[in-house]
């Protein structure tokens, strides 16, 4: 079967969050199922400079205020997945953010630019490429969400269907919306804009459409399924999710472990697995000595690797942090986002500097060394389709401490005492988006660090729970086959 994944990054070209790890993991693992997966994307600096073997495809011409276009084929440079690159330097030859300035302001044709990603996407349905044509165009996030509709115009155009349609929502509150003059430059029939569409309170929503056009819908997680058909976390929306319930599952994201193990782990101090967790205790005392942390092994480091928002629930850690750091607790902490919260944490830890580190941006050696090295990974969020931290922590024995949502629910059993009776627990999960909880979360992780034996067994039980890509693969695998026939 053969499956185009249409997305705006790809792990290891370009990652600004957890979706890069989603699509550079899962086509690999559906080539276990006999899938013939490609994948879309634009032609940002990263992936023009880094992928291999380019071969031209396509000239396109001028489309969408680009004046020269042109389609390639291409290959990762590990050359485990095949890609499609969009070249129209007009468009996407800009340096640093992929989807803002300098100033972090959108820009302002991203409407062209992802309108653009579609339409490729649907050509590729078609005959664009002589030697291959998706049977499933695979869409994932709002900058694909105008792939399906893109189809579903053609099909009303012909009346023969180019393709099915998945379209996978990786976070609901980024939607993409535009003024509803931009319909007159998207080449889209000007009534697919209503209620029945891609209409969303008077302007164009590029997400509505991969909802409304896509012949299934997927999630990250069966929690977030269930939570978004909400009003509370619908994002306005949860109207129309209601009505395509029975087109709309949660797939639990996995874990790649070729990137992500601590037995195989390059970028860590030691190696380690679940007989010995020795190696763990280098890579603490590798992460304390990079961070400038004072030395010590009688209280746990907490982590955060986020970016830093409120919907990460960082609001809540910033207001309780005097529960780890009056305890002797370590902190730290990668990320970056909001201006107020970078330069609040970045305060108290220059305040602290034997407890807390901080580094801003995104460092994926850091990364890793966080991971292997800390005991406790915070996941805190006031909403959570999936989460990724926490199933890393999970893999390298670090507990997750997050709060009940999403897919935080789905992947996080707490200490509760009988969860430690059944040995089941697996880190600290609390309920209601509080201080309160938060810093009785905190506790219950400083008070299980201290008991040695029960902590190993929880972190030996985390470690074995099977997060790798395979169930969810195989899932999206009959997905492809329900839509296809």
């Amino acid at each position: 079967m053969r499956v185009l994944h249409v997305c705006s990054e790809l792990f290891p070209l370009l990652k600004t969050g957890g979706l890069a790890d989603v699509t550079g993991a899962l086509p690999p693992a559906l080539a276990e199922f006999g899938c013939d997966s490609r994948v879309l994307v634009p032609g940002f600096p990263a992936f023009m400079s880094n992928v291999i073997d380019k071969e031209l495809v396509a000239e396109l011409g001028s489309k969408f205020g680009a004046a020269d276009v042109r389609l390639y084929l291409a290959k990762t440079p590990d050359s485990s997945i095949t890609l499609y690159v969009i070249d129209a330097p007009d468009l996407f030859d800009r340096l640093g953010n992929p989807y803002a300035d300098a100033n972090n302001q959108a820009y302002a044709d991203n409407y062209r630019r992802f309108a653009l990603l579609g339409w490729v996407a649907a050509q590729l349905a078609g005959s664009l490429d002589p030697e291959w044509s998706a049977e499933v165009v695979h869409g994932h996030d709002w900058h694909a969400g105008l792939a399906p509709a893109y189809l579903k115009a053609e099909e009303i155009k012909t009346g023969q269907k180019l393709a099915a349609s998945i379209f996978t929502v990786h976070n609901l509150a980024y939607q993409g919306v535009f003024p509803y003059r931009v319909l007159a430059e998207i080449d889209l029939p000007i009534w697919f804009f209503n209620i029945h569409g891609l209409e969303f309170h008077g302007q164009v929503s590029f997400l509505k459409a991969g909802l409304f056009f896509a012949d299934k819908i997927t999630t990250v997680s069966p929690s977030y399924a269930r939570e978004i058909q909400g009003e509370e976390q619908g994002c306005g929306l949860h109207g129309l999710l209601q009505a395509r319930s029975h087109d709309l599952s949660g797939v639990l994201n996995g874990v790649d472990p070729a990137i992500w193990s601590p037995v195989t782990d390059s970028l860590i101090a030691a190696n380690y697995n679940t007989r010995s967790v020795a190696g763990k205790l280098a890579c603490r005392s590798a992460l304390q000595e990079y961070c400038g942390l004072a030395q010590q092994d009688e209280k746990p480091i907490f982590a955060i690797v986020s970016r830093l928002t409120e919907q990460k629930g960082l609001n809540l850690v910033l207001a309780g942090i005097d529960e780890i750091l009056s305890r002797g607790g370590q902190l730290v902490i990668l990320g970056s986002g909001d201006a107020e919260l970078e330069a609040a944490f970045s305060e108290r830890a220059a305040a602290n500097p034997e407890l807390m580190a901080v580094q801003l941006g995104y460092d994926e050696v850091h990364a890793h060394r966080i991971i292997a090295g800390s005991d406790v990974i915070m996941v805190p969020s006031r909403f959570e389709p999936c989460g990724l931290t926490q199933l890393y922590g999970l893999s390298y024995g670090t507990l997750p401490l997050v709060r009940k949502v999403g897919g935080l629910a789905d992947t996080v059993t707490d200490s509760s005492l009988e969860n430690l009776a059944d040995g089941t627990a697996s880190g600290f999960v609390f309920d209601g988006f509080n201080v309160a909880e938060f810093g009785a979360a905190v506790r219950r992780a400083f008070a299980l660090h201290a008991r040695k034996a029960e902590w190993k067994r929880v972190q030996k039980y985390a470690m074995q729970q099977q997060l790798g890509w395979d169930a969810a693969a195989k899932v999206y695998y009959e997905l492809y086959q329900m839509v296809v026939n």
